[in-house]
């Protein structure tokens, strides 16, 4: 039981992460598909720059993990630019603009990394091999039963994803920031009318996104593969979108989706392990996640309330 919590905490947290990023981008009104592509780039960004100086520090020091978490927040955030050049700038179908950028993310960061390997490095590779993360316990409450397995064996990343993913639930619903924003998603024009600019507002709100989606994506990079490459493109994304649409754009009910997602995928692996299946069905149980996306978003999709100006083109002249 306690190796289900932890492993489904790990998968779980950063997919809260990269969800609360869909959401404050999709509270503001814009549709946000690219978070697979966001978190891939992200991800890229800071495992070359992990990698470029790992060899400044000595021993297992934690600094190039928290430079590389930070570094990915900013690579996401920079490559969601082209996300708000195209929906706000251009006003293009903000759908398509989503699946552009995910495949501009895979084919150029998959180019990219051969590229800084051979140039930077050189090395003939495709990835860049991270150290494994350390993993920490916090004494005496892990021994719990039960609730200590949520405090044991934690990757520094998810105490991190923690502060972070309170202080993104402070400022949407306790700041003003944070209202006009869920406001510029209902209805932009009484945001315009009070003198706040919507293109400004939905303009942070993806770059918040991206930011959050990158550090999502070197979590994921570290936690379970400890190298980036292009495999890190399995749906993620993908996932923490269905998380936050049966959340219904909600922050809380959005880490209960994602737990539940989490949850699936380590329960799977251990039910795998327990009786004793052939290694061929672990691939099998990566699917449980999607599956039960399918399922839940079958019977709860009707009673999801998107923000009403969600995806709709901001047109300051139309009334």
């Amino acid at each position: 039981m306690d190796i289900v919590i932890i492993d489904g905490l790990s998968f779980a947290l950063p997919l809260f992460i990269m969800a609360i990023g869909g959401i404050y981008c999709e509270k503001s009104g814009v549709t946000m598909l690219a978070v697979e592509g966001l978190q891939g780039f992200g991800a890229f960004i800071g495992a070359f720059v992990a990698v470029a100086i790992a060899g400044n520090f000595v021993g297992d020091s934690p600094a190039p993990f928290y430079i590389a978490m930070v570094m990915a927040a900013v690579g996401g955030s920079l490559f969601a630019l082209i996300h708000a050049m195209l929906c706000l700038k251009f006003k293009a179908n903000q759908v398509i603009s989503g699946v552009v950028v995910n495949i501009l993310a895979m084919a150029l960061t998959a180019y990219l990394t051969k590229l800084f390997n051979r140039v930077v490095f050189g090395a003939t590779s495709d990835k860049f091999v991270l150290t494994v993360s350390s993993r920490i316990t916090i004494p005496g409450i892990s021994k719990i039963p039960v609730l200590g397995a949520v405090f044991t064996n934690l990757y520094p990343f998810e105490l991190v994803i923690v502060v972070v993913a309170f202080v993104a639930w402070f400022v949407m619903y306790k700041t003003r920031f944070g209202m006009h924003l869920r406001a510029c998603g209902d209805n932009p024009h009484a945001v315009d009318a009070a003198g706040r600019q919507v293109g400004q507002i939905r303009l942070a709100a993806i770059m918040i996104c991206g930011a959050l989606s990158g550090l999502g994506g070197i979590c994921f990079a570290y936690s379970i593969s400890a190298n980036f490459s292009s495999s890190i493109y399995v749906g993620y994304g993908y996932l923490a979108i269905a998380a936050l649409i049966f959340g219904n754009w909600r922050i809380l009910p959005t880490l209960g989706a994602c737990l539940l997602f989490g949850f699936a995928r380590s329960g799977g692996y251990r039910l795998v392990q327990v009786l004793q299946m052939p290694s061929s069905y672990q691939d099998l149980v990566m699917i449980l996640p999607y599956v039960l996306t399918l399922l839940l978003l079958v019977f709860f999709s009707k009673q999801n309330g998107a923000p009403r100006a969600l995806g709709v083109i901001y047109d300051k002249g139309a009334r």
